[in-house]
């Protein structure tokens, strides 16, 4: 193959969230001697929180993927790329519609949820108004050639929910473990007090309620640091409130040290209800920090493994319980569980035997 493979990586954006992360980070590592990579944002650079390096990027300075329509087609009609990938729900459906007009153009859609609605709809009744949205976003979704999954729950969970997308266009590529993330000692001083940490939006979907009831119940000491923003911070600060647990907590909104943080940590805890691919949760055993979490939907079974990186509980009870749990982690062996996995060239590999394969 001698002519480079044009391929554009689409984001809304390139602040906060793990999927902007991710789709930011791959294409910097992808071969440029097979594949001529760039990044196109829809944003702002100022509201750009990710670096990126060694590829070219382009901003669209656009408010909203809606915004930038006949700029993307105006881009592709000229430059002509073989593969354009693009990641979240309302921008994958913007490409598959794109798709209809770039028949030579082989479209991949990254998913990023498992059983939850990509429309934040209070009304929980089937109205008209849902039903019209959730058949735009199933039309679109499976006018891409590519559906690719985060796990292999997120794979099974097309079968149940509204997409339906055909198993013939689905594929499932995890998430990588980046190269910043540096082996913990064997050892920290923690003067008797046990650290634990979580990393994640303030949000419903991510269970940090149930994590501060069952850590208040502990009887011994303990500073829990919660790392992120949202719309719960104020319901979670009173919890925390009613709970009298305010000397043992440490908010940080946001941060460019997770490592560190997680470096530091005894446990990292997950109380999360869904998810697509938790990239903290591999990220926490990479740098030897075991994990304990509520088992949910969400690639969870394919990252933890019971007692050599951490723990999946079913309750309360089975969580309280496994915080009590007296074992002796070895860093190395929780870094190896997840490294084997989900290190960097084999991720990479992945996403390049994608793009080979879609184009044959």
């Amino acid at each position: 193959m001698n002519e480079k493979i044009k391929v554009f990586f689409i984001i809304p954006t390139l602040y906060g969230g793990g999927a902007e992360r991710v789709v930011s980070y791959i294409p910097q590592f992808i071969n440029k001697q097979k594949f001529d990579v760039e990044l196109i944002i829809i944003g702002f650079e100022k509201d750009s929180t990710y670096p990126v390096s060694g590829i070219p990027v382009r901003f669209l300075n656009k408010k909203r993927v809606l915004d930038s329509i006949f700029e993307i087609i105006k881009i592709f009609s000229k430059e002509k790329p073989k593969i354009v990938f693009s990641t979240l729900s309302h921008l994958n459906v913007a490409m598959g519609f794109i798709s209809l007009l770039f028949p030579k153009i082989k479209f991949i859609g990254r998913h990023t949820i498992v059983n939850q609605n990509p429309i934040a709809l209070s009304n929980k009744k089937e109205s008209f108004s849902k039903r019209a949205i959730q058949k735009i976003y199933r039309t679109g979704t499976n006018l891409l050639d590519i559906v690719l999954c985060q796990s292999k729950d997120m794979y099974d969970d097309m079968d149940n929910n509204y997409y339906k997308v055909p198993k013939i266009k689905r594929r499932v590529i995890h998430n990588p473990l980046r190269n910043n993330f540096e082996l913990k000692p064997h050892t920290h001083d923690s003067e008797g007090v046990k650290h634990f940490i979580t990393v994640a939006r303030l949000v419903p979907m991510k269970g940090h309620e149930r994590i501060l009831r069952a850590i208040a119940k502990l009887n011994y000491p303990f500073i829990y640091t919660i790392v992120g923003d949202g719309k719960e911070r104020e319901n979670i600060f009173n919890i925390i409130e009613e709970l009298g647990i305010s000397d043992n907590i440490t908010h940080i909104p946001y941060t460019n040290e997770v490592s560190k943080y997680l470096s530091e940590s005894d446990f990292y805890l997950m109380g999360s209800y869904a998810e697509g691919f938790p990239n903290c949760l591999i990220e926490s055993c990479s740098v030897g920090t075991p994990v304990i979490a509520f088992n949910a939907p969400g690639g969870l079974n394919e990252i933890i493994e019971n007692g050599v990186n951490g723990f999946l509980v079913n309750n309360e009870k089975e969580f309280i319980e496994k915080l009590n749990y007296v074992q002796k982690w070895n860093p190395e062996k929780v870094r190896e569980s997840v490294y084997k996995k989900f290190n960097l060239k084999k991720i990479i590999d992945d996403y390049e035997n994608l793009f080979i394969e879609v184009l044959d």
